[in-house]
């Protein structure tokens, strides 16, 4: 699940922002939409199934995001590969243990991608948000703590939730229970947003001096 982005109002319209808020819903519904299908699915035929449906669900809207949108968002992209490697090896060997496992994966790999970017100067999540916001470098840094130390949480709640509950419980969490966390947690960002915000003149006059 990538960050949810909530655009600044002193910077230009994204590409996905475009149209007013047409593009974070489109962005929204591309997200949720193999998620869905995977929760119909398993509730009608079962856990191998239904990650074959999302396999197939997630690589028709990565082809949609690129060809509505006019690119995939990184997140989703690297999400979606993930979703098709591990989705395929539990359809292949009948083994539903890739799946459960694989938020956990995911989440890790991205804490461990932003604290390296974090130790080496640089803030990955600019590529996610793709100029949607402008921050002081403290702010930047504190965002990617947030979002790296989130990331860690979610990982552990997956651990917790496949090891300890059925696989119909496990899927009801990830479809219903990961998307509103991090909804949450996105729009508990916001008050960072603004205390941290450049204005975009200011920071392009910086850059050009």
């Amino acid at each position: 699940m990538s960050p949810v982005q909530t655009p600044d109002p002193s910077s230009g319209p994204t590409p996905e922002a475009a149209g007013g808020g047409q593009g974070q819903w489109l962005k929204l519904v591309l997200e949720a939409g193999p998620l869905l299908v995977f929760f119909l699915t398993n509730a009608w035929f079962g856990l191998i199934t239904g990650t074959a449906a999302f396999v197939v669900a997630t690589a028709v809207s990565l082809v949609a995001s690129r060809v509505l949108m006019g690119r995939v968002p990184v997140m989703p992209l690297v999400g979606g590969v993930f979703v098709m490697v591990f989705g395929g090896l539990t359809v292949l060997l009948d083994d539903d243990l890739f799946i459960k496992i694989k938020p956990t994966i995911v989440n890790l790999l991205f804490s461990a991608i932003l604290v390296a970017g974090l130790l080496s100067g640089r803030h990955f999540l600019k590529l996610v948000f793709d100029g949607a916001f402008h921050l002081t470098e403290r702010g930047w840094r504190l965002l990617t703590v947030r979002w790296s130390l989130f990331f860690v949480v979610l990982a552990v709640l997956n651990e917790v939730v496949w090891r300890t509950f059925s696989s119909d419980t496990w899927v009801a969490f990830k479809v219903f229970g990961i998307l509103p966390l991090t909804l949450l947690f996105s729009v508990a960002q916001v008050p960072l947003l603004m205390r941290h915000r450049v204005d975009e003149a200011k920071e392009a006059g910086a850059e050009t001096a």
